[in-house]
C-alpha cells in the first residue's frame, strides 16, 4: 500500500488518478481518496536541517545568511490585458504544438496562429519532457506575435527556482500562468530524471499570484474522487487561482454539472473548457495517452469514421466549443491536443481553422 503521495503533495489528489482510483505511477490506490480535502492554510516551510561547522571537537550552529534585498513585485502587464479581455468576450486558448527546443518551429507555428487565437498554452508533453525554460520559451512565443499562457509544473524545480522563474515570467509579460503539480517523471520520456515536487499545484498557484500573475489551475471532474473535485478547486481559489481549465469531462453536460457543484460551495472562478482536438489518427492517439480521458460519446468514432477526418474534426470541435461557451461562467475554451512528429505546422493550421470557426476572436 502507498502511505505517502509519490509527488509529495499536500493539497491532493492530482489529476493523474486513474478511473479505478489507482495512482498514475503505482497500482495502489491514491492516498488522498479516503481522506478529507485539505483546507488551504498556506505554504508550509520546508524542513530545514541546521547548518553546523566543526573544528575538532567543537560543533557550533551557524546562522543562515540573510537574503539580499529584492526589487518590488512587477505585476504582469500581460495578465492585466488578459483579465480585461476575459471581461469583454469569450477567449480561445490553443495548446501550442511547436516542437520542443526548436525556436524555428515556435516561429512557424506562431505565424500560423497569430491573430487567430487569444493565447497559446505552452506546457510540456510526455513525449517531450525537456523544454526551453518557461520564461525563455515565453519570450520566443511573444516574439512570434502570440500571447503565452505558460504551463508551470512542480516536477522539475524546487521552490527557489520556481520563485525566480515566476519573476522572469512576470517581467516578460505573459498572459497567465497555469499551475499544475505535473506528471511524475516515471511517466513520459524521461524516467531517468529525479522528480522534485517541492510544492504542488495549489501552493504554486499561491506563489504565482504573489508574483503578480493571472493564475489558472486545472480540475478533472471525471477523475476520482469525483465528489470532492469541486471542493479541491475551492482550495485552489483560496490560494490565488482566478481561472480553472476544466479537463476533458465527457461533454457539455458533465461540465455544466461540475460548474454548478462548484458554484454551490462558493467557487467564483472563470472557467475555460477543454475541447479535444482530433483531426487524424495521430492526434487521436495522443489524446488517448491522457490520464483518465473522458470524451463525449461517439466523438472519436464520428471523426475517425468520416471520409475526411480533418474536416470532420474541425466541425466537431467548433460544435463542442459553441456548446461549452453557452454555459454560465465559461469564459473561454482551450483547444486541447497535439500533433504527430513533423506535423506541428499542419496541426497549428487545424487549430487556427477551429478558432476561425468559433468566431469569438474576431469580435
Amino acid at each position: 500500500m502507498l502511505t505517502t503521495c509519490p509527488k509529495s503533495m499536500e493539497y491532493g489528489p492530482c489529476g493523474g488518478v486513474e478511473f479505478d482510483g489507482t495512482c498514475e505511477v503505482s497500482p495502489h490506490p491514491c492516498v488522498f481518496l479516503d481522506v478529507a480535502t485539505v483546507r488551504w492554510h498556506g505554504i508550509a516551510p520546508a524542513e530545514i536541517t541546521e547548518r553546523v561547522t566543526s573544528d575538532q571537537d567543537v560543533v557550533a550552529r551557524a546562522p543562515f545568511p540573510a537574503a539580499d534585498p529584492v526589487p518590488p513585485v512587477i505585476p504582469s502587464a500581460g495578465g492585466e490585458r488578459m483579465r480585461e479581455l476575459i471581461a469583454t468576450r469569450p477567449i480561445v486558448v490553443a495548446d501550442f504544438p511547436a516542437r520542443a527546443l526548436d525556436a524555428a518551429s515556435i516561429a512557424e507555428c506562431g505565424a500560423i496562429l497569430s491573430g487567430r487565437v487569444d493565447a497559446v498554452l505552452a506546457g510540456d508533453a510526455g513525449s517531450a519532457r525537456v523544454q526551453f525554460p518557461p520564461a525563455y520559451r515565453a519570450s520566443l512565443i511573444l516574439a512570434a506575435g502570440l500571447t503565452p499562457w505558460t504551463g508551470f509544473n512542480c516536477r522539475d524545480r524546487n521552490r527557489v527556482a520556481m520563485e525566480g522563474e515566476l519573476a522572469a515570467l512576470a517581467h516578460a509579460g505573459v498572459g497567465a500562468v497555469h499551475c499544475v503539480t505535473g506528471d511524475h517523471t516515471l511517466t513520459g520520456s524521461r524516467p531517468d530524471a529525479v522528480p522534485v515536487f517541492d510544492l504542488d499545484s495549489t501552493e504554486a498557484a499561491s506563489l504565482a499570484r504573489a508574483a503578480g500573475h493571472l493564475v489558472s489551475v486545472g480540475e478533472s471532474p471525471a477523475t476520482p474522487p469525483v465528489g470532492r473535485r469541486a471542493d479541491r478547486l475551492l482550495q485552489k481559489a483560496a490560494a490565488g487561482a482566478e481561472v480553472c481549465f476544466v479537463n476533458h469531462a465527457g461533454g457539455v453536460q458533465p461540465v455544466r454539472e461540475f460548474i454548478a457543484r462548484a458554484h454551490d460551495i462558493g467557487v467564483t472562478l472563470d472557467y475555460i473548457a477543454c475541447i479535444p482536438i482530433v483531426v487524424d489518427r495521430a492526434s487521436a492517439e495522443l489524446l488517448r495517452s491522457f490520464t483518465s480521458l473522458a470524451l463525449p460519446p461517439g466523438y472519436l468514432e464520428r471523426i475517425l469514421g468520416a471520409a475526411d477526418p480533418f474536416e470532420e474534426g474541425i466541425a466537431a470541435a467548433v460544435e463542442l466549443a459553441h456548446g461549452m461557451l453557452a454555459l454560465d461562467s465559461v469564459a473561454g475554451v482551450n483547444l486541447s491536443g497535439g500533433a504527430g512528429a513533423g506535423r506541428e505546422a499542419w496541426f497549428a493550421e487545424a487549430l487556427g481553422r477551429i478558432a476561425d470557426g468559433i468566431g469569438v476572436t474576431t469580435r
